[in-house]
């Protein structure tokens, strides 16, 4: 970024766009074709391995997760063509999915709002953080609600420079 107030500026942008969206996949992918970044502009789910990190107190009460109750975990990179756009860490219920969607995630780099737009999923922010410092300069907490109002995702996704390097000025 060019400088402080020009990143500010862009992550207000995001912020803003990805809090009147329920799927920040959607986001992503709208900013990919803008830029034309990937032909055809997809994101896409890259794995990052290391040791899975299991739910807190605090998530499995926010999933409402029973006493015993598996919580999974997946730990992704959301992709342009060579662009990292965010680094996530996600928790949810595999129960509340389909088996067509815990197949998808388990195997494939489809991104998690894609394989459960099924759900007719809708997307409740609990947090954003902008700290000054840091690789990332956006923090989005978000819980993921079925149609029903269900919730089945714990979602921290941390938006790098290059999102915000190819938000349009709106």
């Amino acid at each position: 970024m060019a400088s402080d107030a020009a990143e500010r500026a862009a992550v207000l942008v995001l912020s803003r766009d990805l809090l009147a969206s329920d799927s920040a996949t959607e986001v992503l992918r709208r900013e990919c074709a803008e830029d034309h970044l990937a032909s055809p502009p997809a994101i896409r789910a890259v794995r990052i391995g290391g040791p899975e990190e299991q739910a807190s107190a605090e998530v499995r009460a926010r999933l409402g997760a029973a006493p015993g109750q598996t919580v999974a975990y997946r730990h992704v990179r959301l992709m342009c063509g060579g662009h990292i756009m965010s680094d996530a860490d996600n928790w949810y219920l595999p129960r509340r999915l389909t088996a067509a969607m815990n197949r998808a995630l388990d195997q494939t780099q489809v991104p998690f709002g894609v394989a459960v737009r099924p759900l007719g999923f809708h997307r409740r922010t609990i947090g954003v953080e902008t700290p000054s410092n840091g690789k990332s300069p956006l923090i989005h907490r978000a819980i993921l609600v079925d149609a029903a109002g269900t919730p089945f995702s714990y979602v921290v996704e941390r938006y790098t420079r290059e999102a915000l390097a190819l938000t349009p000025r709106r």
